[in-house]
């Protein structure tokens, strides 16, 4: 549970107007396929970010966090991407871009709790974006469709916090559904639910968070979205999910780099593999759901090259030790792999992750065994 409520409660003097939460989110299959125009198959988490909040008529912004010392007060008609530091960047960035977007947002306090582990790879920032915008949005009775609310999102994250990511995230956050992964295709905004019930089916997801914190506004994310948009060009599409997935060694090797090439042939292999996942849970088909998350990880490995030693360690232990599939998911560069665990091998695979890191010296992960949870809604 959270103590957003009563944290505002003891810096305000008042209840708030309401509580928010939009949740973290697990990556099934799909990675860095959503900027490409491509298909992602996410689902949301139960560990979520949590926005208490009111109303105010002084056109002011006031944040604070239970997780962090850093408060800020800013005016909502002076917001600028360079006038704000540290995570409150992501919340100013999302009234910022309400308001680009013509929604009449004005004061407002916030008191956030964010539970989404940082630097995850679970996404926590759009988490607290989307709980920030249905607060926003709600408290000054504006009626804004979770398609559109995602790409305001996406807009504060490329506009104003500067990291050039998609739209996977915050559409997860917004739009998935207890029990499904959402099959969603990045370009038409077609969006399906698919039954995911691991345990009725007899296994867990486990995450396993390695702790090497990853930021999307480091350079290397914005380095693999501009070497995808250079082989779409030298292709002559308009992004990689046009590139058919047949006969593509032939279709790659028109392309001038072989570093380029690779990238392409990561996002084209990874559209046709979510898919293929979806059709393998529909057919409850687990053992190939299992490997296609393995042949994922390579992928990202080896032709993305957006995996670390911890994450590639994370993997291979989950593997060796039972799973039926392993991947990194997330963005990458650190954060977070993805297990498909028979239920009776959980503890097993744990172990073996801890014992491995153990070995190798890297800090402790830490585990959580996670289910498709709701998307983001109002809680009190």
């Amino acid at each position: 549970m959270s103590g957003a409520a009563d944290a505002y409660q003891q810096a305000h003097g008042t209840a708030p107007e309401g509580v928010w939460a939009a949740p973290g989110r697990v990556n099934l299959i799909g990675e860095h396929t959503d900027y490409n125009d491509g298909f992602v198959l996410p689902f949301a988490l139960e560990q979520s970010c949590w926005v208490a909040a009111a109303r105010r008529d002084d056109g002011v912004l006031d944040v604070r966090s239970l997780q962090d010392p850093q408060t800020a007060q800013l005016r909502v008609d002076e917001l600028s991407p360079e006038g704000v530091e540290g995570w409150a960047r992501y919340v100013a960035g999302t009234v910022w871009a309400l308001r680009e977007a013509g929604y009449a947002v004005g004061g407002l306090t916030l008191v956030v709790d964010g539970q989404v582990p940082l630097g995850s790879g679970l996404s926590s920032s759009h988490a607290l974006q989307c709980a920030v915008a249905l607060a926003a949005t709600e408290l000054h009775g504006l009626e804004v469709e979770r398609p559109e609310l995602a790409r305001i999102i996406q807009r504060s994250e490329n506009g104003f916090v500067g990291a050039p990511t998609g739209i996977l995230d915050q559409t997860a956050s917004l739009r998935c559904t207890d029990g499904h992964v959402l099959f969603y295709d990045c370009r038409s905004g077609d969006a399906e639910q698919v039954p995911f019930d691991a345990p009725a089916l007899g296994v867990r997801v486990l995450v396993v968070n390695t702790r090497v914190q990853h930021a999307h506004d480091d350079g290397g994310y914005a380095e693999r979205r501009a070497q995808c948009e250079q082989a779409a060009r030298e292709l002559g599409v308009p992004a990689l999910r046009d590139v058919p997935a047949e006969g593509l060694d032939e279709t790659l090797a028109r392309l001038s780099d072989d570093v380029v090439r690779r990238r392409a042939r990561h996002v084209v292999t990874e559209d046709a593999r979510v898919v293929e996942t979806v059709a393998a849970l529909r057919a409850e088909d687990l053992e190939e759901v299992g490997r296609l998350l393995d042949a994922s990880h390579v992928s990202m490995r080896d032709d993305f090259e957006i995996s670390c030693a911890e994450l590639d360690l994370a993997v291979e232990s989950a593997q060796g030790a039972g799973a039926l599939g392993a991947r990194m998911t997330g963005g990458g560069f650190g954060g977070s792999a993805v297990a498909l665990v028979p239920e009776e091998r959980i503890e097993q695979v744990t172990e073996a992750v801890r014992a491995a890191f153990a070995d190798k010296g890297y800090l402790e992960p830490e585990f959580f065994v996670v289910r498709p949870a709701a998307g983001a809604r109002r809680e009190a």
